[in-house]
Parts: C-alpha cells; sequence; structure tokens
C-alpha cells in the first residue's frame, strides 16, 4: 500500500514558476514509476510528466516540454515537478500517481498507475 500527499499548489502569475511535491508513504518507493496527471474544469485527466524507478529516464506531454522538469528523491520518497514559464492553460488539479512497473518503464498512461493522492490545484493567471 503505499499513500501519496501532493503540496505546493496555488496561484501563480502567466510566465511565473512553481514546484509542487509529492510525498509516498511505504518502503518500496523505488519499485514505482512516478507521474503527475492534471484536470482542468470539464476536461479529462490528462498525463503530464513521469519519471522512472531511478529517475534516469522521464517523460513529457508536448504541451509543457521545455518547461516542465521531474525529478524524484528516492532515499527521501520524493517527486518534483518544477514547472516553469506557466501558462493559463496549466491551470489545473495536479495529482501524483504511483505506478509499480518494471525498471526503466516510464507508465505514461492513467491504466498503468496503482495509487493516486487527493490532487493540489494550481491557478495560472493571465
Amino acid at each position: 500500500q503505499v499513500q501519496l500527499v501532493e503540496s505546493g499548489g496555488g496561484l501563480v502569475q502567466a510566465g511565473g514558476s512553481l514546484r509542487l511535491s509529492c510525498a509516498a508513504s511505504g518502503r518500496s518507493f523505488s519499485s514505482y514509476s512516478m507521474g503527475w496527471f492534471r484536470q482542468a474544469p470539464g476536461k479529462e485527466r490528462e498525463f503530464v510528466a513521469a519519471i522512472s524507478r531511478s529517475g534516469t529516464s522521464t517523460s513529457y506531454v508536448d504541451s509543457v516540454m521545455d518547461r516542465f522538469s521531474i525529478s524524484r528523491d528516492n532515499a527521501k520518497n520524493m517527486v518534483y515537478p518544477q514547472m516553469n514559464s506557466q501558462k493559463p492553460e496549466d491551470t489545473a488539479v495536479y495529482y501524483c500517481g504511483a505506478a509499480r512497473v518494471q525498471a526503466r518503464v516510464v507508465a505514461t498512461t492513467g491504466l498503468e498507475y496503482d495509487y493516486w493522492g487527493q490532487g493540489t490545484q494550481v491557478t495560472v493567471s493571465s
């Protein structure tokens, strides 16, 4: 069982930066690919970024490429998306997820994920 708690959401102006955090419980954190998804009002949840178990591989949706970066600290059971050059269309509830996959796999679809956090709101004003 893994419990995930997101933090760091809030209001930011367009062009600004925000760093979210996801804290995971349990002793098998390094067994999971970790990812971030987001859901805007009236839209389906979409993949944003993910990182492999060791942190050596990452994947991003095209709309955040070169603006967002994801990292993890397996010693602290933490995963972080650094979100730069934010746009109003980045406004959404952001969810952290954990996918139990093989090493070097980066889980990019919601069906691969076994656990989810409760979400944190990010609002980007224009």
